[in-house]
């Protein structure tokens, strides 16, 4: 009863809430028959809740000759029956019925807080065509079309705004909890809304195509059935069955009490054993899809917890990826940044746009005759002045003297003149994400061997390496350097895992036991290519991602021993007569239940130092302890 009455504080689908009335209604058959000492009118319970049981038995029976639970609580109901105990037949029924309720309950609603994003989809998006606004279904929304935004509307699919600014809730995409101010020339994302001014926006991608839509996706592909470690547990749990048919037998023909054969079924049902590794794998995705980390499938949780080595592409991945301002050299830097972001407002480059983010987009001098020389820089007029900017080529092109040295490898010089006379320079380059260096520390105590891969030439991967602490590192890798390097490690027997974020990663993170995509920036072949997807571009978060996947493994560890052991203590007492079938059915589901508990606290895991303590308790090889310190 205090189950029931606990079933009312929670919310339920239509299927749901129909088995919570056959529940119910069964139980107060069973109060009933136990009261006026009427064992037929407990035969209710055996319609209600017996008959769904029986009915899944002979379906997989039939269809895929699966044997499992239901095979052994349909003979334990029926053989109660036979030797007329109807009532002891409605409480195995009707607790095997609150049981499996539980189970489908947890996994369901488990994965269905995932599931949530799909209601997110907007329905209808404001198009404005010839300078008139149209309401239409939003799958009809081309790349191209423009459309307006109101405050409060979901945004249809994603887009640049070209006129407008607000405030956006990006939550149900990124998991950020605090809105992002967006104004002209900035992304925004199919499903995020839109909280206080209007905008217009030109669609980038049909919505089929959009950010949540590729979300919904991997979600959708999230399943913890394929995992290795679930066709294991599904192999026990029919070994089980026939062990426990066996054993009923064996005690029925040395004993002759057909009350104990009954109650070995009831004990000897794997339930808990089959539970375990859904509820957990389930579990775990809620919990990273909190740090928005989204996993397609069962089997990348566990081939991560066994992983020995992560490899990283280094831009976009421990870098940002994109150009900054970092060094400014002039005598005059005032004047001269001004009128370099001036001169460059009119050009759309990245390293135009560095620049111009750098100074900042006020007071900026109007320009006149502006030209764009490719690969070199730009040029025009700004108050008279002819004012240059760009590389050495350029520069010299104009017949003016460089006379200071060139810039480390790693960095972008931009030489600024002004009528022909040098007024400076501007050093841009890719900077390191602040969390790559407390990352890579993370891994080494998780005993992870990190590896840096890539297409830069040795003096600007040895400086990135050197600064993250990454001792094992290789420069001008083209794609299939990198998916070399990772076939040899697999050779080896190392397990590998690989995380990048443009197109010529798509092969390592295919190759990879365990690839890992840049979500929020990574290209859409890269997600494709990817088992799993870091929607926020978090890279602080794979230490956490390795840790739950590892602790995913010990919970099902502990969970399948934990049935497989009550299962045998339970079967040792029904065989010697210390339990009857009612009290074999309550012991079976309370280790169900047991289990789904247990499962449950991977949903409020947090990386802490007992996982790198226990991390070094294990240790790897000498060799691997080597390339990591």
């Amino acid at each position: 009863m205090p189950i029931l009455l606990g079933l009312f504080k929670m919310k339920f689908t239509r299927d749901e809430k129909i088995d919570i009335l056959l529940i119910m209604m069964s139980t107060i058959s069973l109060i009933l028959s136990f009261t006026l000492s009427l064992d037929y009118i407990a035969s209710i319970a055996v319609i209600l809740c017996g008959i769904p049981i029986f009915k899944e038995c002979i379906e997989g029976l039939i269809t895929e000759f699966d044997i499992k639970a239901d095979l052994l609580v349909t003979i334990a109901i029926i053989a109660s029956i036979i030797i007329g105990e109807v009532f002891a037949a409605g409480e195995i029924a009707t607790i095997m019925a609150i049981g499996g309720f539980l189970e489908e309950y947890t996994v369901s609603k488990t994965q269905g807080k995932i599931k949530e994003l799909a209601n997110m989809t907007p329905q209808f998006a404001t198009r404005i065509k010839n300078g008139i606004e149209e309401k239409i279904p939003v799958e009809n929304v081309k790349v191209g079309d423009i459309l307006k935004v109101l405050p409060g509307e979901s945004i249809p699919t994603d887009g640049i705004i070209i006129s407008g600014e607000s405030s956006i809730d990006q939550s149900t995409l990124t998991g950020e909890s605090l809105p992002v101010d967006k104004q002209v020339n900035d992304e925004v994302y199919s499903g995020t809304i839109n909280l206080y001014g209007s905008f217009t926006m030109k669609t980038t991608k049909v919505s089929k195509d959009s950010s949540l839509q590729k979300l919904i996706r991997l979600v959708e592909s999230s399943s913890p059935e394929n995992a290795k470690i679930v066709r294991t547990a599904d192999k026990w749990a029919t070994l089980i069955v026939v062990i426990a048919f066996t054993a009923a037998v064996l005690t029925y023909l040395f004993t002759f009490e057909i009350i104990r054969s009954v109650t070995i079924l009831v004990v000897f049902c794997p339930c808990a054993l089959v539970l375990a590794t859904p509820t957990a794998i389930m579990a775990a995705i809620g919990n990273l899809t909190k740090y928005g980390i989204l996993v397609k499938d069962g089997e990348s949780i566990e081939e991560l917890a066994r992983i020995s080595e992560l490899v990283f592409d280094k831009t976009g991945t421990l870098t940002y990826g994109t150009p900054k301002v970092v060094k400014i050299i002039s005598d005059k830097p005032d004047e001269m940044m001004h009128l370099l972001a001036s001169l460059e407002s009119k050009s759309e480059h990245p390293i135009a746009k560095a620049i111009v983010k750098h100074y900042g987009e006020n007071d900026l001098d109007d320009v006149e005759d502006f030209k764009m020389e490719i690969g070199k820089g730009v040029t025009g007029y700004i108050g008279g002045s002819k004012i240059i900017a760009g590389n050495r080529k350029l520069i010299e092109s104009e017949n003016i003297l460089i006379t200071d040295k060139m810039p480390e490898n790693d960095k972008i010089e931009i030489i600024v003149a002004k009528n022909d006379e040098i007024m400076g320079r501007v050093l841009l380059a890719d900077t390191l994400r602040g969390s790559s260096k407390q990352t890579i520390n993370k891994l080494k105590r998780l005993r992870v061997k990190t590896t840096l891969l890539t297409g830069d030439n040795e003096k600007t991967a040895n400086a990135i390496a050197k600064e993250v602490k990454v001792r094992n590192v290789r420069a001008n890798c083209l794609p299939k350097d990198k998916t070399d390097y990772i076939k040899e490690e697999q050779i080896l027997g190392h397990k590998v895992a690989m995380i990048g974020d443009g197109v010529n990663d798509a092969p390592s993170l295919k190759k990879a036991n365990v690839g890992i995509a840049m979500g929020k920036i990574g290209s859409d072949v890269s997600i494709e290519a990817a088992n799993i997807a870091l929607i926020k571009d978090n890279i602080e978060d794979i230490p956490h991602l390795i840790g739950i996947s590892r602790k995913t493994i010990r919970t099902i560890s502990i969970s399948i021993a934990f049935a497989l052991t009550l299962n045998a203590i339970a079967m040792a007492m029904a065989i010697l007569g210390v339990l009857n079938p009612i009290e074999g059915a309550l012991i079976h589901n309370i280790g169900s239940v047991i289990v789904i508990i247990y499962s449950s606290t991977l949903t409020r895991y947090r990386l802490t130092s007992r996982d790198y303590k226990r991390a070094k308790k294990l240790g790897m090889t000498k060799s691997l302890n080597n390339a990591t310190t």
